[in-house]
């Protein structure tokens, strides 16, 4: 039987890695200051716990991906997946921001990063809005395609969720939902600003489709070789999708660690470990089937999903603090796991009774 620690082993070691850099990296840069060495170390903890904290709905959407993938695929989202989530979306992601909206090329955005970073923050936080309206199309598409699903027996929040499914039956009910609500936020925004948010969300929501497209396809593909009596050991739709879904639920961790701080490499070295925690949870939910566990966990995470869309896209016109955001999605999380466990602790009972009175 493997322990927690098992499941935690990498993260840990991850861990003790990007503190040593941060160890090095602080000393190196305040000429061998203790006290500021620590401040840094001390940054580089709060962002990775506040990328954990923030992230638990991501690791259970993750997980019901995840579980219908083949273990490789699985060990391939936890080593090639989180190359992409720390290179990609943590320093990657941040500098071609810079890039574009500036006008400079790759090894200047390196050199802004370090040597100017008030000013490498001011770029980043500019390109706000077309973040906060792809991530947010995103991550809402995600959460709305759980409950528009006409197949869907299960409710948690029965009075809303049977709803949804009923509207399921209408053709592409839950696109034109999201492009609504993206129309309605961009009439409170500037003309130019809201022409970025309307494209962004478009974008946000075609990448969506192409996504699912491409899993759709491969899906596809896979039938038609378990038909031919071949060997299927294919995830990478679901790899793709995970991914892409990583990302978006990264970009407003990415914006709101330069409330911490706006130096490149600490907002990179903290982010990382907590991504890297994110996916050990992920894998430790999928092989302990905490899922099929508790009922409505999914349904608690895909509410929070939905939740955090919205915030994204309503944060384009309105500041929301992270803290807000994190709570939210803790207590529908929270509050799902309390109503799956009232359920089985009720199943138990509805069993035993009626063998107690025979």
């Amino acid at each position: 039987m493997r322990t927690v620690f098992h499941y935690y082993r990498a993260s840990l070691i991850f861990t003790l890695i990007c503190l040593g850099l941060g160890v090095w990296y602080g000393w190196s840069s305040t000429g061998g200051n203790i006290a500021a060495t620590a401040g840094i170390l001390w940054i580089i903890a709060v962002l990775s716990v506040l990328e954990i904290s923030l992230s638990f709905d991501n690791a259970v959407v993750n997980a019901t991906v995840l579980k219908d993938m083949d273990r490789i695929w699985q060990r391939r989202f936890l080593t090639w997946g989180m190359a992409f989530a720390v290179f990609g979306m943590r320093i990657v992601f941040p500098l071609a921001i810079v890039a574009i909206a500036a006008g400079l090329g790759p090894i200047e955005a390196v050199n802004l990063s370090l040597n100017d970073p008030v000013r490498y923050e001011e770029i980043v936080s500019s390109a706000h809005i077309g973040i906060a309206g792809f991530g947010g199309a995103f991550l809402a598409m995600v959460g709305l395609k759980f409950f528009f699903d006409a197949d869907k027996d299960v409710h948690w929040i029965a009075v809303i969720e049977t709803r949804l499914k009923t509207v399921s039956s209408v053709q592409a009910a839950e696109i034109a939902l999201l492009l609504l609500v993206i129309w309605a936020i961009s009439t409170l925004l500037p003309d130019e600003d809201a022409l970025t948010f309307i494209v962004a969300g478009v974008l946000g929501l075609v990448t969506f489709i192409a996504v699912e497209a491409v899993g759709t396809i491969l899906e596809l593909q896979e039938e038609a070789k378990k038909r031919a009596g071949m060997v299927v050991r294919s995830g990478l739709g679901g790899f793709l999708y995970l991914n892409v879904l990583d990302a978006s639920f990264s970009f407003d961790g990415v914006i709101g660690a330069f409330a911490l701080s706006n130096n490149m490499v600490i907002i990179a070295l903290g982010l990382s470990i907590g991504a890297m925690f994110v996916r050990s949870m992920t894998i430790h939910l999928v092989e302990k089937g905490t899922l099929a566990q508790y009922r409505f966990l999914e349904h608690g995470a895909f509410w929070a999903i939905i939740a955090l869309g919205g915030i994204m896209l309503v944060s384009a016109v309105f500041h929301i603090p992270e803290t807000v955001t994190g709570l939210i999605g803790a207590t529908l999380i929270g509050l799902s796991l309390w109503w799956s466990i009232r359920h089985n602790r009720r199943e138990i009972v509805a069993t035993v009774e009626p063998r107690l009175n025979d």
